[in-house]
């Protein structure tokens, strides 16, 4: 009997589970997929409320109207090259910082903890921060894109412990093979933190992808990312269509505003499930055949 009550509550809990993710799942798409079916309706439809979560009226206007944008696909590409190489700079300089500070015999670790923990509540501020870019002259320049945020002390603290966990046992008889503290990152540190890095990869690379205000204050035009571009098309979209009246506006923006929300995060939605693989076969890497 108590093995069967034990049975009962596990199914009991496992459908609440099923029921909370069905839940969130469905939190997270349905929105997704009412702003999909407003940007290929047609105005009538979206003025007379007939749509729901699939298009009335198919109707590719709003896309054709942000593609012709100048320099649309310039900031599309520079968002793409940001986000590259934001992403590889990052995981570059957080995987040596946390593999050095993951040995506690390291001179000074205890106060350069500290300091990582601290500079993540506080900070100097936004005109501090100015004046320092400025002041290496890189504004102007996608370094003030990258640079600055090479190192994220959120991401840092975990890959710290993840590579805190890998045995000991392993990196001795790396030693013993005559590998240096650079080989031992390289050829044992790196395979096994896959997980690892791929979840940070994933992270740093959402936010520069979604980066626009840095762009807005250290960037010229020509330099702007996709983000900060598309946010001046919504917030010219009350211009488009002088001639019509302010029913019709309203719909137009609603219809741009609702595909330039669909064309800044289909990229990223597509990039997910492409590193889902990378999250499943690095858990089989840390493996110890004893």
């Amino acid at each position: 009997m108590g093995k069967q009550r034990r049975l009962h509550s596990m199914t009991i809990v496992d459908l609440l589970i099923h029921l909370v993710m069905i839940l969130v799942i469905l939190i997270c798409i349905v929105p997704f997929l009412y702003m999909l079916a407003l940007s290929l309706s047609s105005p009538s439809a979206i003025i007379n409320s007939k749509v729901t979560f699939y298009p009335v009226g198919l109707n590719f206007d709003a896309y054709i109207q942000i593609f012709t944008y100048p320099n649309f696909f310039k900031a599309y590409g520079n968002t793409i090259f940001y986000t590259v190489a934001g992403t590889l700079i990052a995981l570059f300089t957080t995987t040596v910082f946390a593999y050095a500070m993951s040995k506690r015999f390291l001179y000074g670790h205890k106060l350069i903890m500290k300091l990582i923990v601290f500079s993540m509540f506080f900070s100097g501020g936004l005109i501090p921060t100015y004046l320092l870019i400025s002041n290496l002259h890189l504004t102007g320049t996608v370094w003030a894109m990258l640079l600055p945020f090479a190192i994220n002390q959120f991401n840092l603290i975990i890959l710290i412990n993840f590579i805190r966990a890998v045995p000991a046992e392993l990196e001795e008889a790396a030693i013993i093979d005559g590998l240096d503290y650079f080989g031992i990152l390289l050829r044992v540190i790196v395979p096994l933190s896959t997980p690892a890095l791929a979840t940070i990869g994933l992270f740093t690379a959402v936010f520069f992808w979604n980066d626009w205000f840095n762009g807005l204050i250290y960037l010229n035009t020509n330099q702007y990312p996709v983000m900060l571009f598309l946010r001046n098309i919504v917030n010219g979209t009350t211009m488009v269509g002088d001639g019509a009246g302010a029913a019709d506006k309203s719909t137009i923006a609603m219809s741009i505003k609702s595909a330039v929300i669909i064309t800044s995060t289909l990229p990223i939605i597509i990039l997910y499930p492409l590193l889902q693989r990378f999250f499943v076969s690095g858990l089989t890497l840390g493996s110890i055949k004893g």
